[in-house]
């Protein structure tokens, strides 16, 4: 997980953060990431599949990561 605080909010990042949360196989592959590089911003990869994501807060994004891994874990505890 990166996170950092910015200067100040901008047109891409109204919240003032930009963040990459990234969980990856044994093997290297993606299988969770939530991040808002410049030009998509806010959106998460599950299992292949992208997505907007709706940012509300840092704790918010850290518990609906945290979440999702736990459904590709099929409800084990990392």
């Amino acid at each position: 997980m990166v996170l950092w605080k910015l200067p100040q909010p901008g047109p891409e990042r109204p919240h003032g953060f930009k963040y990459r949360l990234h969980y990856q196989s044994a093997d290297g592959d993606s299988v969770v990431r939530y991040d808002n590089e410049t030009g998509k911003g806010d959106h998460c990869h599950v299992g292949g599949h992208e997505e907007a994501y709706q940012f509300r807060s840092v704790e918010a994004l850290v518990a609906d990561f945290l979440r999702n891994i736990d459904e590709v874990r099929g409800g084990a505890t990392p």
